[in-house]
């Protein structure tokens, strides 16, 4: 019988002996821990970043601060935006059981309410600005003054949401067109390069499409139909850029027009350089953004005043801040809300155009600080200092005399004829639903969103919210 082989060695007490671990073996143990630790450490980092995302989501107001809102407003700007929006355990906006005075109503001539505000235009023969740049000009001039995103008694809610990214244009009265404007010829030559090459790239994808469709089988007309769809989109939007690159060739190459748009795109560089708190870049599109919606937060001093008053009013008695949804708007800006806000005036003369209007956004107040406030417009009415209105659409519609008094019912009577009846009080007054419903339906702006020529990096596309009406 052979000898049993020895078995490991013991330790004193008769355990097995263990040999130590190999230097390999230890070698692959702190590679592991090496790897795992960095994993576990990204994965709560990950975990941490979520949770405070959706704890932010989740007290996060419902409008997005202004464009043009700097960092350091931002927190002001949101903890007043949550006052706003804070619950008050009652029926609030147009749920809200309130009693409307007569000084917030239409008068029984509807066109009263935009004629008076026409003739108090009138009286001072303010000018109107047609675009950014000619708004600019009446900044640099000193007619407008700047309303900051947050104060002490309001907040701009929803102010500028609508502006986007797109080139600084000019508006042109006449035809309604939008011609893109640059800094000089070679600018130009630029972009109908690039324009030229959109409208290449357009017609090749059409070719492409057909030619597609031609290759497919008499069975496969479902297909058929949809690349010969594709082709027909691509012919159409190629036929709507040519059109509009010959438009915009026709201004750049008439010397007297193109200096008017140069000087005007100079005039927005200069405002961008000093309006602070850092100059803007209007090559940049978040920064033409952020410029545009912080042009549409001025108003005229009579308008600045009133609206300090009502909202120190309102401030003081309910411990919130009064929001405020528009200020001034350009003709080019207002004609883009007419196409998509029902409440949008579309008469030759808007009030917002003036800078001398400013609305108060209703939706989040119960019965009684609508009626509380409604008390406070009702009174300045009645002293002859604004015209006023409390909308369908949860606001309540402020005109800031200039003068502090109504005017002469002779230029009031002069403005009727012009003025024809508001769809909001047609409409309440039980008139025809197509009519109303035509007139809430957005139109196809094709032209228009070419108007601005090809982006340098990317295609032409709009931006901007809509959560408010601005």
């Amino acid at each position: 019988m052979p000898p049993t082989p020895p078995g490991p060695p013991k330790t004193a007490r008769g355990f097995e002996r263990r040999p130590p671990p190999s230097r390999r073996h230890t070698r692959r143990v702190w590679w592991s821990l090496l790897v795992v630790f960095p994993l576990l450490a990204l994965a709560a980092l990950y975990a941490w970043h979520r949770r405070e995302r959706a704890e932010e989501t989740a007290t996060a107001p419902a409008a997005a601060p202004p464009p043009a809102v700097t960092p350091a407003q931002v927190n002001p700007w949101r903890a007043a935006a949550k006052l706003v929006e804070e619950e008050r355990g009652t029926p609030i906006g147009r749920a809200a059981r309130v009693q409307v005075p007569a000084e917030l109503r239409h008068y029984a001539d509807t066109r009263r309410f935009l004629a008076t505000q026409v003739a108090a235009w009138k009286e001072k023969d303010y000018p109107i600005p047609r675009d950014e740049a000619d708004l600019a000009r009446m900044i640099e001039h000193g007619d407008f003054v700047e309303v900051p995103a947050v104060g002490d008694d309001y907040v701009l809610y929803g102010v500028g949401a609508n502006a986007t990214d797109e080139p600084l244009a000019h508006y042109d009265r006449a035809t309604g067109d939008e011609i893109p404007l640059y800094a000089g010829w070679d600018r130009f030559q630029d972009a109908a390069e690039a324009w030229g090459a959109e409208i290449d790239a357009r017609k090749e994808a059409a070719a492409k499409a057909r030619a597609e469709a031609a290759t497919l089988k008499k069975t496969e007309t479902r297909r058929r139909r949809s690349l010969l769809a594709q082709a027909k989109q691509a012919r159409q939007e190629a036929a709507a850029l040519e059109r509009q690159r010959a438009k915009v060739a026709a201004w750049y190459e008439d010397y007297d027009r193109r200096r008017l748009l140069v000087s005007e795109r100079e005039t927005l560089d200069d405002l961008a350089r000093r309006l602070g708190p850092r100059p803007y870049d209007l090559d940049d599109p978040k920064d033409r953004r952020a410029l545009r919606g912080r042009l549409l937060s001025f108003t005229r001093p009579p308008a600045y005043e009133m609206m300090m008053e009502l909202a120190a009013r309102y401030h003081k008695e309910f411990g919130r801040p009064l929001p405020v949804t528009s200020l001034v708007r350009t003709e080019a800006y207002q004609r883009l809300l007419g196409e998509t806000n029902p409440n949008a005036t579309r008469i030759a003369v808007p009030p917002h155009t003036t800078g001398l209007a400013f609305d108060v956004y209703y939706h989040y107040m119960p019965a009684d600080e609508q009626d509380a406030f409604m008390k406070m417009v009702a009174a300045v009415k009645d002293a002859g200092r604004v015209e006023a209105l409390r909308e369908n659409r949860d606001h309540f519609h402020i005109f800031a005399f200039p003068e502090g008094r109504r005017p002469p019912e002779t230029l009031i009577a002069e403005a009727m004829g012009v003025v024809r009846p508001t769809r909001v009080a047609a409409a309440a007054a039980g008139g025809s639903a197509r009519a109303l419903v035509a007139s809430r339906a957005p139109r196809l702006r094709v032209a228009a969103r070419h108007a601005a020529g090809p982006k340098r990096t990317a295609a032409i596309h709009r931006t901007g919210q809509r959560a408010r009406r601005p």
